[in-house]
């Protein structure tokens, strides 16, 4: 069997669908060399730049040659229509490769899987939909609506595809987490701490729709008027300014570190080391920060925009609404906590997210849904019929 993912951009700057797929097909790659899956991406074009898993055999990079908003790319298109594979899977929406992808696999009369990765939730179409509508009517819906099944990453997004009018197959997998090895280090030294930091962090890029300023109010509101906020990430400088505009205007600017993007290491190190990690965003996908979070021990405050209410229930953080309100009730909350049983939900963070999303979990439920659709093995129980 070979499989052949497509993705409109695989470089290290290109954020979390690029980083998800390749954690999804590195990890697909170390446990089984069936089914056999090559990725077509275009190669990046900054020297500053570099695609991830440079090297990797099954990274198939051609020269980059976008034209167009819509990146149209007769060099991907071509070895598209070359290609001979049993099994087409485009990452994301709204660009010409994803439906090259479809139409092609059409063609051939293959079967193609399509993961959108948040990007047809009501939100997401909302924005620019001057543009996306058009889109929809001239190739995307017809996309969706014959692929063989849909991947999603969540039951929201289920969901959401049905509103939609899907009415085939859709496979809720869960995007990989991937668990450095010194993370267990750093997940060992943080129980070993005696007392909390007094510090909470933000982790993402830095956009509106992230609802940042939330969180500083919130901690301006909180009754602990000692507590750091770190605001880890890069993004829109406009934004930028207007969160530190904001710390000025509530009277924190003293307590709130803008620390820029941090990666590896020292990423996973300056979580562990905050109290709590706030999502006060308005809506998201899956949220990789989240279980990044987790898996060093940091709990979560998530807002009820986000498929973590297992934060919740596994008693690993909180499921509330993103209000400034709400965040500084939950920040009052942390720090009333008896440090023991704040540990203790460090390590059920840490739990869930080896038991449910390591990478190999993840790798063998593609590999399922694969055979599926080729009819090699019964309907695994993540995938939902036709309705």
């Amino acid at each position: 069997m070979k499989v052949l993912q497509t993705i409109g951009g695989f470089s290290a700057r290109c954020g979390g669908t690029s980083t998800c797929t390749y954690d999804l097909l590195s990890e697909m790659h170390c446990i089984s060399p069936e089914p056999h899956v090559d990725l077509l991406t275009p190669d990046v074009t900054s020297p500053d730049d570099s695609l991830m898993g440079t090297g990797e055999g099954w990274i198939k990079a051609v020269p980059n040659d976008y034209r167009t908003p819509l990146s149209l790319s007769k060099n991907m298109y071509r070895f598209l229509v070359k290609s001979d594979y049993d099994i087409y899977h485009t990452n994301g929406m709204w660009m010409h490769i994803n439906h090259s992808t479809c139409a092609v696999a059409r063609m051939k009369g293959k079967p193609y899987i399509i993961t959108p990765h948040g990007m047809l939730y009501p939100e997401t179409l909302a924005r620019s939909s001057w543009k996306k509508w058009p889109m929809r009517k001239l190739w995307f819906d017809r996309d969706i609506m014959n692929a063989a099944c849909i991947h999603v990453t969540c039951e929201k997004e289920m969901e959401n595809m049905r509103l939609l009018g899907y009415k085939g197959p859709i496979a809720v997998i869960g995007n990989p987490v991937a668990v450095p090895v010194f993370t267990e280090e750093i997940f060992s030294a943080r129980l070993k701490t005696l007392s909390p930091s007094r510090c909470i962090a933000f982790l993402g890029r830095l956009h509106p729709r992230k609802g940042v300023e939330n969180l500083l109010h919130g901690a301006a509101l909180a009754a602990n008027k000692d507590i750091r906020v770190l605001v880890i990430g890069k993004g829109e400088s406009s934004y930028e300014y207007f969160l530190q505009s904001e710390a000025e205007r509530l009277g924190i600017a003293n307590r709130v570190e803008f620390l820029g993007f941090l990666n590896g290491f020292d990423k996973y190190n300056q979580l562990s080391m905050a109290d709590a990690l706030f999502v006060p965003s308005d809506m998201e996908n899956f949220g990789m920060i989240i279980p990044e979070a987790l898996i060093v021990g940091t709990p979560v405050m998530a807002s009820i925009g986000t498929p973590w209410e297992v934060l919740n229930t596994e008693r690993c953080g909180w499921w509330r609404d993103n209000s400034p309100e709400s965040i500084s009730k939950v920040i009052d909350e942390i720090y009333s906590m008896p440090w023991l049983e704040y540990l203790e939900a460090g390590k059920r963070g840490r739990e869930y997210i080896i038991k449910n999303f390591i990478g190999e979990k993840v790798a063998s439920q593609m590999h399922e849904l694969y055979r599926w659709i080729l009819g090699e093995n019964v309907k695994p129980d993540f995938v939902c019929e036709r309705f």
